[in-house]
């Protein structure tokens, strides 16, 4: 049985020294195995159980948080009410777009959720959308209270 953890501080991520391709095997290749025609929508719940687990006080955590894991560089570019949009680039994310495989966002979507719902203490959703032209992907923090 899994034992409760005390969240992680952000810094502690430094500690960290994997690279290749293990993770995208996988992230892309085993886990949507073993998640089945669920995959999608757990990895989004894994996402926001991974922010929870790390102390995020501030967006500039979020975006070392990205970087640090490989997800790329994310960016607020719009700010509205009721949606934060951000935008990911990195050659990472270029090469997760032009991989032979299936490659998906959710974690880094619900990730995100979890995350600026922590920083505003508002609940939200997060949407993300591919543009394959420019490799970018678009997330949409959509506010529901």
């Amino acid at each position: 049985m899994a034992q409760k953890q005390d969240s992680l501080s952000v810094s502690q991520l430094d500690e960290l020294h994997t690279a290749g391709a293990g993770y995208d095997v996988l992230r892309y290749i085993g886990l949507p195995e073993v998640l089945g025609t669920q995959s999608n929508t757990l990895l989004y719940f894994m996402g926001r159980n991974l922010a929870r687990k790390l102390d995020i006080k501030a967006l500039e955590d979020i975006y070392y948080i990205f970087d640090k894991l490989g997800w790329g560089n994310l960016e607020l570019i719009k700010e509205k009410r009721k949606e934060l949009v951000f935008h990911l680039m990195a050659d990472a994310v270029v090469q997760r777009l032009n991989a032979s495989f299936h490659t998906e966002f959710r974690l880094e979507a619900g990730f995100l959720a979890e995350a600026i719902q922590m920083i505003n203490e508002k609940e939200c959703e997060c949407v993300e959308a591919v543009n394959h032209k420019i490799h970018q992907i678009e997330f949409t923090v959509i506010y529901t209270t």
